[in-house]
């Protein structure tokens, strides 16, 4: 499947060209408001990233484990898995929904949701209530970890989309931060208050959304897909063009996104679930999106991620206080890293950074494996020190791009018709990895300890050789433009026009009103 309007050079130069060098950010209010806007819908990522850490945290909480009689082995990996049982629970509904209702209603709805497990888990007297609140969490944020990178990348200026929706993913770190460092203050508190404190700090961003969500600006794409062009072209207007909706890069995006819509809507008059695999297009966009996202979770970082205090006990380091403290350092240290990388997407590009991040994964994972066999034959602090220290180096790489790129990446190479169903695999395939990951690894470690670090060094190898040969760069282009990337077929990559006479001369006329507001901006 191929879509993106005349995706030519011309068009590429003439996106730059139409950029208002002196709108930014900083000195333009409506720009400022959307990005007001798009924080509030990014900190999604935040309260993720929160829930993701908190279950690391608890274990190293005496009172926790008491509350809740020592759990261990499989009952322990339930317990962290069971928010991503619950996302995998909500995956069929989730694009129906973002794309039936809208990706705003979806958040609100998300939120909702996540409110009602937050209640159940921080009052939760049994384990059995505890995994039943940790269910519905999972559940309610599979609905607005679906909605929100679309929401974020298709109400982008163009000069900011890439780097923003890195930024969105980026931000689980944020929530990974909070979650540390409340549970360190917490700890202090010698009775369940001390995790029933952090379960309720972790409803804030669902309780910011309920009240503004439907307040911030609606996707364009999507508002124009359900026929309400007018309304698509005014919050274009509004937020990239001061209002004016005859801006050149107004009308330029504006035609763009209808000349995709159109085609999409020809080629497939009902867009279902094997739709994604039915072209060679299609198919190689899903293999590259489910392979990131096994990667994601598959590159040694689920051990320290959920696993860090059994990690440490592997390395002699058994004190409550260190071990929170040393978690809390690592969430700052990430978040620090895939935020900067975040700017970097559209200066470096999408293949450089992965195939850094992946490379130093390997080699610091590998350096981490042999310490910490050291350790287990012959136990000194030295060696635990260097453990501890290849695993910060080994994040400083991961962070490159398996933290700010994974969603980007994906949500720029689907196209809009495919992009809620597609995202929604790469979720699955997240989940899934997880859930394998948070089953196995408190067992295997438990039985084999550093013995299992083995096989992550060699699937990051694996890794390395899949994305130098396969990646696509994707990097300084529009959405409609990188869809178009995929598919070989000349007679598929030019979209034709849609006419009451039925196909037109692919897309001649849509070019040519392009070329006349390209035309006009030189002018």
């Amino acid at each position: 499947m191929a879509v993106g309007g005349a995706v030519t050079t011309n068009v590429t130069t003439g996106v730059s060209h139409l950029l208002n060098p002196n709108r930014k950010w900083y000195n333009n209010r409506r720009l400022i408001n959307l990005h007001a806007w798009i924080v509030l819908i990014v900190i999604i990522s935040s309260a993720n990233g929160f829930d993701g850490s908190l279950m690391n945290n608890f274990q190293s909480l005496w009172q926790w484990e008491g509350y809740f009689k020592n759990p261990s082995g499989s009952l322990l990996g339930a317990l962290s898995a069971m928010q991503n049982i619950g996302s995998l629970a909500a995956y069929p509904f989730a694009p129906y929904l973002s794309d039936g209702i809208g990706r705003r209603a979806t958040i609100f709805l998300g939120a909702i949701i996540t409110l009602v497990g937050v209640a159940l888990q921080s009052a939760a007297y049994n384990i059995g209530m505890f995994i039943g609140g940790r269910f519905l969490i999972g559940f309610g944020v599979c609905f607005a970890t679906n909605a929100a990178p679309m929401l974020v990348t298709e109400i982008s200026y163009p000069t900011y989309r890439a780097p923003l929706t890195s930024v969105y993913n980026s931000l689980w770190y944020s929530g990974n931060v909070i979650a540390s460092w409340v549970t360190f203050g917490t700890a202090y508190i010698p009775n369940e208050w001390s995790w029933r404190v952090p379960s309720l700090i972790q409803g804030i961003p669902s309780v910011l959304q309920l009240f503004l969500i439907m307040l911030a600006p609606e996707s364009p794409r999507w508002l124009i897909s359900k026929g309400k062009e007018a309304e698509g072209l005014k919050i274009l207007a509004y937020y990239h063009a001061d209002g004016d909706d005859q801006d050149p890069l107004v009308q330029f995006e504006f035609e763009e996104i209808k000349a995709s819509i159109e085609f999409e809507q020809h080629l497939y008059k009902d867009v279902g679930w094997l739709t994604l695999f039915k072209t060679p297009g299609n198919r190689k966009r899903m293999m590259l999106a489910c392979a990131i996202a096994w990667f994601s979770q598959w590159s040694g970082n689920g051990l320290v991620s959920y696993y860090l205090n059994k990690v440490f006990d592997t390395i002699g380091i058994t004190n409550t206080t260190i071990q929170l403290l040393i978690t809390g350092i690592l969430a700052i240290w990430n978040l620090v890293i895939s935020i900067s990388a975040s700017f970097l997407v559209d200066r470096l590009g999408r293949r450089p950074l992965f195939l850094w991040a992946t490379g130093g994964c390997l080699v610091f994972f590998t350096l981490q494996t042999i310490c910490s066999a050291r350790y287990a034959l012959e136990p000194q602090p030295a060696t635990a020190h260097a453990v501890i220290a290849f695993i910060f180096l080994y994040y400083g790489f991961y962070d490159l791009a398996y933290t700010p790129l994974i969603v980007t990446y994906t949500v720029e190479i689907l196209p809009n018709s495919l992009r809620a169903k597609g995202l929604t695999v790469y979720s699955v395939m997240v989940s899934l990895s997880l859930i394998f990951n948070q089953y196995v690894n408190p067992i295997a470690l438990q039985r084999i300890a550093w013995k299992y670090y083995i096989f992550y060094c060699c699937w990051i190898a694996f890794e390395f050789v899949f994305i130098f040969f396969f990646l696509v760069e994707t990097k300084n282009r529009t959405l409609e433009e990188t869809a178009a990337l995929f598919d070989d077929n000349a007679a598929e990559v030019l979209p034709v026009v849609i006419t009451e006479e039925g196909p037109q001369d692919k897309m001649s006329e849509t070019e040519k009103s392009m070329e006349k507001v390209i035309e006009g901006a030189s002018t």
